[in-house]
């Protein structure tokens, strides 16, 4: 059990002569101090009270203070210790601190933002990023201007924000300093009436989609969580529980490319070198082997291939994949072999000038590489008389839709690396047709 008490800390005296008044936690003999940002001096200190003395002039006001967070403290070691016990004094101070403060949404939004940019998430902290902004509209919504007038304001902001991100680079670090420092939207504010109101903003002025408003409720809900587990809010007003609001993850079809469509791909004939022509080669190399995420291909080197296989480590999961090379791939490598150096060397080139040994660099050129992507895979669509829409991501969806039922969904969640079989057997739905297909047949033909 740790032990709490209020103590005059005499190792941080100020140039003044006083000295602050903190909360100290012990457990396991290891201390840490609250400091409540008031400071005394010594004389002021009744050591054997732990108490300000009468002497001071504010020592009413000071002393209630010092039992309301030593209170405050107490309750939150008991509640923090009595589900966990083996947190560590670090673990309890936090508690602590976020107990009855007033901590806004944002602020936490932007603690998790700089939390997940750090440890090298990029895609995460701009995602959620672009959240934080969109509830900041939300909230400054006016209601004496026009939905075109808002929605054109809020497009220009945007505009703005994109603009200055490819001229001076993207500052994630900078926005989440600036929205920590917003005050606005306490937890206590985000009920079922606010995530109503937030689901007809993002469908109304920002024209989101079903799925893109569940993705941002989806983040509400796990700052709202973090908030109750750290003591910022209590769960007895939770929106999402019960059935307040339920979040429902929809998906959409996934439509797939054909064996035949395929193979045209395959055939088309591009000039060697062009920037079109290494799309097709990683688009149709993601797909032989079972749809690898177009930005795992590009971040492959020779080191991968070992013995006519490929060990990999997949960036979404981190799950290690090892796969033997198909013997379409191995002709795509082969083009490749002249411009290896070393085995470190990217096989494609579109990270060959990146700083390896920096993660935001790597993201933010295989993020412009996949824009380039889909341009030129529209391009390769219309050159082989393709009318679906072609995308990184339908190369997975292809290999999916030419498998059908003919794999076995153990077999299939292997070769996708899905960690649950249930999201397996979901994902191959999309492409299993033939007995719905049969039955329709059966009762208007039979």
């Amino acid at each position: 059990m740790a032990s709490v008490k209020i103590v005059l800390v005499k190792h941080k005296q100020k140039k003044d002569g006083t000295f602050p008044i903190a909360i100290r936690i012990i457990k396991n003999r290891k201390p840490s101090y609250i400091f409540t940002g008031e400071y005394i001096l010594q004389k002021h200190w009744n050591e054997d009270e732990k108490s300000v003395r009468k002497s001071h002039p504010n020592s009413t006001r000071l002393n209630n203070l010092i039992q309301k967070k030593l209170s405050e403290a107490h309750a939150t070691v008991l509640e923090a210790e009595t589900s966990n016990n083996n947190l560590s004094t670090k673990q309890i101070k936090k508690k602590v601190k976020r107990s009855g403060s007033s901590i806004s949404f944002f602020k936490l939004g932007a603690e998790r933002v700089k939390n997940k940019y750090l440890a090298g998430t990029f895609s995460v902290a701009h995602s959620e990023l672009s959240i934080l902004y969109n509830i900041e509209e939300f909230i400054n919504l006016s209601t004496s201007k026009s939905r075109e007038v808002i929605t054109k304001e809020i497009q220009q902001r945007r505009k703005e924000r994109i603009s200055k991100n490819r001229k001076n680079g993207r500052d994630t670090l900078g926005a989440a300093t600036y929205f920590s420092k917003i005050k606005k939207l306490p937890f206590e504010e985000i009920d079922t009436a606010f995530i109503n109101k937030y689901k007809s903003f993002c469908a109304s002025y920002l024209n989101h989609k079903t799925r893109t408003i569940t993705n941002q409720l989806i983040f509400i809900r796990t700052l709202y969580n973090l908030a109750i587990k750290e003591n910022i809010i209590s769960n007895k007003n939770y929106p999402f529980a019960d059935d307040k609001e339920k979040i429902r993850i929809t998906s959409g079809n996934k439509i797939g490319l054909t064996k035949e469509e395929i193979t045209k791909i395959e055939h088309l004939k591009l000039e060697s070198n062009t920037s079109i022509w290494h799309t097709k080669n990683v688009f149709l190399f993601s797909y032989y082997f079972a749809g690898v995420r177009i930005s795992d291909v590009m971040e492959l080197k020779w080191s991968d291939f070992v013995d006519g296989r490929l060990y990999y480590e997949m960036n979404k999961n981190e799950k290690p994949v090892s796969l033997k090379i198909p013997e379409q791939a191995s002709k795509i490598l082969n083009l490749y072999k002249k411009d290896k150096s070393s085995i470190t060397d990217y096989i494609f080139p579109f990270l060959k000038k990146a700083d390896s040994n920096n993660k935001e660099d790597i993201f933010r050129k295989t993020r412009n590489a996949t824009d380039l992507f889909n341009k030129h895979l529209k391009r390769i669509a219309q050159q082989c008389d393709i009318e679906k829409n072609l995308s990184n991501h339908i190369s997975r969806h292809s290999f999916g839709n030419i498998a059908g039922d003919k794999i076995g969904p153990q077999m299939l969640q292997k070769l996708y690396r899905h960690s649950n079989l249930k999201t397996t057997i979901g994902y191959q739905a999309n492409f299993i047709h033939k007995e719905a297909d049969d039955a329709l047949e059966q009762v208007l033909n039979s």
